[in-house]
Formats: C-alpha cells, structure tokens, sequence
C-alpha cells in the first residue's frame, strides 16, 4: 500500500484548554468546539447540525478581535448519539485566511 501525501494548506493544531481560540460560535449564536485548526480550516465539534457543501457565517475570536468569516463544510458525521443528544463534527475550510496563533505569552512547563 502506497503512502498518501499531506492534502492539508497548513499544519493544524489543537488549541490549548481555556485558549479563546477553542470555541467559535456561528452567526446564530449556536457554540462550537474547535478540535484542531489551521488558518485555512478547523474540525469543529457540537449540537449544531452543519450539511457537507454548505456555507455557514463563523465568529472566530484572534488576536485582532472577533471577526466573522465564511467558511464552506467539507464533510461532517454523528460523533455521539443518546436518546436526547446527537453530536456533530464538521471540517470547514475558511473562504479567506485567519490569524490562529495562540494568544498571550507561552508559560514555560516544569521538567
């Protein structure tokens, strides 16, 4: 089996617990969380439903402020299913690029 080459733009990266960049929200109000992002992208993860070949209006918080970006769904699935609670994931890929570099300063870890 041959190997598959990296399709992606950019590397991604999962944001840091209690990072701003963890969460976005849509434009009507409902809040994802965000799995992994890229400038170009992100997996993002809740109780809205979000159709493949859609475009949804996303509210994401950088370093220069909240801004509002287009984004297209390029696949979703069902994550979690319970009699009253069903959990999308959906990889969007932004109509234009965002700053997603960790806000703040990095806190050194203890070795």
């Amino acid at each position: 089996m041959e190997a598959t080459s990296e399709r992606r733009r950019a590397p991604r990266r999962t944001p840091d617990a209690g990072e701003v960049l963890g969460r976005v929200r849509l434009r009507g109000g409902r809040e994802l969380f965000v799995a992994n992002l890229s400038p170009f992208g992100a997996l993002l993860e809740g109780e809205s439903r979000l159709l493949p070949n859609t475009h949804v209006d996303v509210h994401v918080t950088t370093r220069q402020g909240r801004i509002l970006i287009r984004a297209r769904v390029v696949r979703a699935l069902v994550v979690r299913l319970s009699a009253d609670l069903v959990i999308y994931r959906a990889a969007v890929a932004f109509d234009a690029a965002v700053d997603t570099a960790v806000h703040g300063y990095a806190v050194p870890k203890d070795e």
